[in-house]
């Protein structure tokens, strides 16, 4: 499972801040200039579009997308309930994206 993120997005940033995605066996790529590695796995998946349009984005085991942040959020807490890691939800303030900048 990985979980695609840029650098000052408020949704990303408050996901890894209310999860241990590591202890979760979940992967972070951080996409920005300097990491094609996680670009090329992005376009290996298809999401560059979606990417432009929304991030986080949340690739299961199963390669579908999960890109809705409620809907990744719902889906890390269920996670995290399986592995017994401590976690919290962002709540309702987190929802949307008003500066854009949780895009690529």
């Amino acid at each position: 499972m990985t979980l695609f993120t840029k650098n000052d997005c408020r949704l990303c940033d408050q996901l890894k801040k209310s999860f241990d995605l590591a202890a979760m066996g979940v992967a972070v790529e951080v996409l920005d200039g300097s990491n094609a590695a996680a670009l090329a796995h992005l376009a290996w998946h298809g999401l560059v579009e979606t990417a432009r349009k929304t991030l986080p984005l949340l690739v299961l085991d199963d390669s579908s997308t999960v890109a809705d942040f409620r809907h990744i959020e719902e889906h890390l807490l269920r996670r995290a309930a399986q592995y017994g890691v401590a976690a919290t939800a962002a709540g309702r303030g987190a929802e949307a994206c008003v500066s854009g900048s949780c895009a690529l």
